[in-house]
This record gives C-alpha cells, sequence and structure tokens, in this order.
C-alpha cells in the first residue's frame, strides 16, 4: 500500500501538532477576563471628563436646581440624583454649609460649589418680621441716620442687624450712649465689618463738653485722667500713651494730630480740654544714646539714623543741631522737630556703644 507521507512528514507534524495545541492554550489563558466593575469605571471616567468640558459654573440654588442644572455646574448623574433624591425626602437647604450633609457632596466639590450658591429668601434663615410681606421684600437702601433716635426696626429694615441684635443694641444705646465711631465698636453686637458698612450713614449727637475746672496736663495725665477728655475713648487713650512713650512727651498740644486714630473732629474737641508741660518730655543725648533708643523715636527715620551713627563714629558727636543740618545729618525741617527732643552731651573723642 501506497504511503502518502514519508516518515520525516510524519515525524514534522507529530512535533508540530503538540506545539500547536501548547499555543492555543496559552493564548487562552493570557486572554483577559471580562470586568463589569471596570467596565463601569471606565465608562464613569469617560462621563466624567466629558461633563467637566462642558461645566458652566452660575449661581443657583440648591433648593431649586434642576437636574441639568445641576449637570452643567459639574455634577456627576450620581451626585445630581443623590441631591434630588435628599431634596425630595423633605431636606431644605437654609445656609450654604447644610449642602455638605448631602453624602454624595464632598468637601472638594463642595469648595468649588460654595461662591456660587445662592439661598433663596423663602428658604433662608432669617426673622420672621423681616420676610416677605412682613417688613419689606428686600432691604431698604440706607440713609444717613442719627444714631440716637434710629429705631431697631429701621436697623432691620436696611438688613444691618437680625430682630434680636437690633434690640440689643438699642438697649446697649440708651444705657451707655454712643456718640462716636469708637463707642458704637464698643457695642457687643456691631461687629467691624458692620461698623464700617454703617460708618457713612451714621449722624453722631453732638457731644459738648463738660466745663472743665481744670484742663488736662497730656505729659503727667494717666490713662483715666485721659479718658475723662471728651473726644478720647478706650483705645484712642493706649494709641496716646504709645506715643507719647515714643516721642518722650509732646512739646506742643499740635502733636496729638500725629497720633493714629485721632480724628479731624474729636481732636478739635480735645484741644480745648488740654495742655502740655514741655520741662516734662524726656530728652535724647544725641551724643551717646545707643541705636535702639534713636531709632524708637517717631522723628528719626531709618535713613536718617543710619547716616547719624555713621557719621557719629567718625567725627565724635555735635554740639549743636546746626552742626548736623550742615553736615546733612537732619534737613532743616527734621532738625526743627527734634530740637526738644536734643541734649548735647560733651565729646572728646569717639563713642563706643
Amino acid at each position: 500500500m501506497a504511503r502518502f507521507f514519508s516518515d520525516r512528514e510524519i515525524r514534522a507534524v507529530a512535533v508540530f501538532l503538540p506545539l500547536a495545541a501548547l499555543l492555543i492554550l496559552a493564548l487562552l489563558l493570557m486572554r483577559p477576563k471580562a470586568d463589569p466593575e471596570a467596565a463601569r469605571q471606565a465608562e464613569r471616567a469617560f462621563e466624567e471628563t466629558k461633563a467637566r468640558d462642558s461645566i458652566v459654573m452660575r449661581p443657583f440654588d440648591p433648593n431649586t436646581a434642576t437636574f441639568d442644572e445641576l449637570r452643567a455646574l459639574g455634577l456627576s448623574k450620581y451626585q445630581a440624583v443623590s441631591l434630588l433624591k435628599y431634596r425630595s425626602a423633605g431636606k431644605i437647604f437654609r445656609i450654604p454649609e447644610e449642602l455638605t450633609l448631602c453624602y454624595a457632596i464632598d468637601d472638594s466639590l463642595y469648595r468649588r460649589l460654595e461662591p456660587w450658591i445662592r439661598i433663596g429668601r423663602k428658604y433662608a434663615i432669617a426673622p420672621q418680621e423681616f420676610r416677605s410681606g412682613r417688613i419689606l421684600p428686600d432691604p431698604l437702601p440706607p440713609v444717613r441716620f442719627r444714631i440716637d433716635t434710629v429705631s431697631a426696626r429701621y436697623l432691620r429694615a436696611i438688613g444691618a442687624l437680625s430682630k434680636r441684635q437690633a434690640e440689643s443694641f438699642i438697649h446697649w444705646r440708651d444705657l451707655h450712649g454712643i456718640r462716636d465711631m469708637e463707642e458704637l465698636r464698643e457695642c457687643y453686637v456691631i461687629s467691624d465689618s458692620v461698623a464700617a458698612a454703617l460708618e457713612p450713614y451714621v449722624i453722631f449727637p453732638e457731644r459738648k463738653a463738660p466745663p472743665i475746672e481744670q484742663p488736662v496736663e497730656i505729659n503727667s495725665a494717666d490713662s483715666a485722667t485721659l479718658r475723662s477728655v471728651v473726644g478720647i475713648g478706650p483705645k484712642t487713650v493706649t494709641t496716646i500713651l504709645h506715643y507719647r512713650e515714643r516721642l518722650g512727651g509732646f512739646a506742643r498740644v499740635e502733636q496729638l494730630a500725629e497720633v493714629p486714630g485721632v480724628t479731624e473732629s474729636n481732636y478739635e474737641k480735645i484741644l480745648k480740654q488740654i495742655y502740655c508741660d514741655s520741662c516734662k518730655i524726656r530728652k535724647i543725648d544725641i551724643n551717646f544714646a545707643s541705636p535702639k533708643t534713636l531709632g524708637r523715636h517717631p522723628y528719626i527715620a531709618p535713613q536718617t539714623l543710619r547716616r547719624l551713627l555713621k557719621q557719629r563714629q567718625l567725627k565724635g558727636g555735635w554740639s549743636t543741631a546746626e552742626e548736623m543740618i550742615d553736615q546733612k545729618i537732619l534737613t532743616r525741617e527734621e532738625a526743627a522737630r527734634l530740637a526738644p527732643y536734643l541734649q548735647f552731651g560733651s565729646h572728646s573723642g569717639t563713642t563706643d556703644e
């Protein structure tokens, strides 16, 4: 019987078939198995990427925003649906921070949405008397008013204070009196931001200075004595004492205008109630004072101090302010301001500081 294959061909086929079977088996084993969860994650990632490309940030009310509006703000389908379900369960957002109570809204998403959240008057926390139909639908634009006669109702109507704050303010005012911005800020219900907003509109009553048997000497007066001067409040007292210490005392009452916090209107009132004894000022020995002492004085600028110390080390000192002007250490204006505070100790050579 004739043979179709030679022995060599038969041996080749016998070797090839097992190798082919092993190759097919390896390919089957290496084939990745289907992972439904990975497919869903990939689909969500694709949708989020696509949604980010179409995000348009705009003001929204979480109590009324629709699914499409939430999606346009960058929320995923899961987050938007969760918020709508949370709302349908009866939840009302009365302040922006309550949005984080929705389990699908994490902190990073809230921080991105927070600048755009606008809680409508229908839902926002507000005194009942201030809601639509009770006083006014919107706050009144403020106009100038007298602080000594303004009512709690008006302060609520312009949106400055809540009902309880306005009533507390009126009680404080009637008990203590308010005659300037410093006293207005002392009231515990008035924050710095509210005081700044009210300042352009407040009219204070004129406070006439009581008859003074003897004016106050500002170089020796303590804080209680200075506080008795009309126009000097508790904060201004501290500033005056600090400036007086740096200055070494006031040589003229007009120097009070240099104190931070002394307004022009208060300055005019204060001048009528004070005087200064220039003999009580503390002088500086310009030839021997330490750099720290010189630098603390408000009339010696840093660049002036550098020139002064350099020249003092070379020259050893001065006898008059005129010498310092000639050497261009002080201008004539600086010398005139400093003159009451300078003394010139004797010097025979360079002083070691």
